[in-house]
């Protein structure tokens, strides 16, 4: 087995005492050590394959320099994207990312947690599935750090960081309304989560305000592990019968997905025949023959936020912040307003 380089090896081999090249190798005392000594350090250490004991530097400092991440899914775009950026900033603490997928199951999501914490994690970002409040109050109890990032719970006072889902979905029902399209169509999870109802709320409230009668047919809930069928029949449902809708809002990238394959499906032209609107951009809309307006999620401010308020929480901040981000529409060929798709084409010359 290759003996291990040491602080030891590196002063030698520099010809300093082995404190100056632990405050060198720690970012100490910097203003009080010759650039050149420290730069001459550093490359010795780099040619000798030096490796911290990082065993021990947690033992000293009682931290770990590693967080945990929890998302729902990390194949899905939203999830991996949010992923990448917290990475990227917990880095420039000098911090490393250990995460893992929920499934949006809560007894996986615990142990998932669990795991994390026997890594001695020093703080935990969580996206929590449906019916998590317990296990976070208990995380409470523990005094463990944590964030809440993309959904909370508005009974449980914890740090959070998430998407004003109300007013995005608000503001995108309401383009749709204003482009003249009268009869809009939701495709949604049933669930208890907040933030997925605020999405409902947001949808209803728009309605209401303008003054369109809702008819309980427009609105269809489907269990957060929806197949890919069960999310075809619901747009299906929804285009069809003698009033089919005229526009369709769906509440999630993976209902956008299945349900513009429908759409396909039916040989329906978008937006002619039917307008769609999507939150959170995915890189399959880019297929779709249609450019597609969504309402993009401020994912690097989500991340960037979050992980600056949970390495606040590890300091032993004890005060709670929660963070409720705007979205920004994005409007695209799919929501083109209904005066233009049927104004007649006048000649030029």
């Amino acid at each position: 087995m290759t003996k291990k380089t040491s602080l030891k090896d590196i002063a030698q081999t520099v010809g300093v005492s082995t404190a100056l090249v632990s405050y060198v190798l720690n970012n100490q005392k910097e203003n009080r050590i010759s650039k050149l000594v420290a730069k001459k350090i550093r490359e010795v250490a780099e040619e000798l394959n030096y490796r911290p004991n990082q065993i021990a530097k947690s033992l000293k400092t009682n931290k770990t320099y590693t967080i945990g991440l929890v998302v729902a899914d990390i194949s899905n775009p939203f999830s991996s994207s949010l992923a990448r950026i917290i990475e990227d900033e917990a880095e420039k603490f000098n911090y490393t990312v250990l995460f893992g997928s929920s499934d949006e199951k809560p007894q996986k999501a615990r142990k998932l947690i669990s795991a994390l914490l026997n890594r001695q994690v020093d703080g935990l970002l969580i996206s929590p599935p449906e019916g998590y409040e317990p296990q976070l109050a208990e995380l409470q109890n523990q005094g463990i750090p944590f964030v809440l990032i993309d959904r909370y719970f508005p009974d449980l006072k914890t740090n959070y960081v998430a998407l004003d889902n109300y007013a995005a979905i608000h503001k995108a029902v309401q383009h749709l309304l204003d482009s003249g399209y009268e009869r809009v169509g939701m495709v949604t999870f049933h669930t208890s989560l907040f933030t997925i109802n605020e999405r409902k709320r947001g949808y209803l409230a728009a309605l209401k305000e303008n003054k369109i009668p809702f008819r309980k047919t427009w609105l269809k809930e489907l269990p957060i592990d929806a197949s890919g069928s069960a999310i075809a029949k619901a747009v299906d449902d929804l285009l069809r019968g003698p009033k089919p809708v005229d526009a369709i809002l769906f509440a999630s990238n993976t209902l956008a997905l299945y349900g513009l394959q429908q759409i396909n499906a039916l040989h329906l032209n978008v937006p002619e025949q039917v307008a769609v609107v999507s939150i959170d951009q995915a890189e399959s809309y880019n297929l779709f023959r249609t450019p597609i307006t969504y309402i993009r999620q401020p994912l690097l401010e989500m991340g960037q936020v979050a992980t600056k308020i949970l390495l606040e929480s590890i300091k032993k901040n004890n005060t709670t912040t929660q963070v409720n981000l705007e979205g920004e529409l994005v409007i695209q060929d799919s929501t083109r307003p209904v005066e233009i798709i049927v104004s007649p084409t006048v000649p030029v010359g």
